[in-house]
């Protein structure tokens, strides 16, 4: 299966975007004062594993879906590569199919 170029970079895109929020959020969970990802005593709540979870999901979820958009886009490199050389030698060589 090919992906277009713009999907490919969508897909990389969304991996990018997931590691960015995800940790900015993990940080800022990890820092809350209000009560809510730590009791008094400094033990971690429901809410916090509940959220780490969602984050560790995200961070795999966007590992994968950034991986398979990074693959899309050095193939259709590689390929648009290979089609200028292939072009380019077409126009080099004079056609071997007709004669003088």
């Amino acid at each position: 299966m090919r992906l277009s170029r713009t999907a490919s970079w969508f897909l990389l895109a969304f991996g990018v975007w997931s590691w960015f929020i995800w940790v900015s959020f993990v940080r800022n969970l990890w820092k809350n004062g209000s009560g809510l990802a730590f009791d008094a005593a400094g033990d971690p709540t429901s809410y916090f594993w509940v959220h780490l979870t969602l984050a560790v999901t995200s961070f795999l979820l966007g590992t994968a879906v950034g991986l398979i958009g990074l693959r899309s886009v050095l193939a259709l490199r590689r390929s648009s590569r290979t089609e200028r050389t292939e072009r380019a030698d077409r126009t080099d060589r004079p056609d071997q199919g007709t004669s003088a």
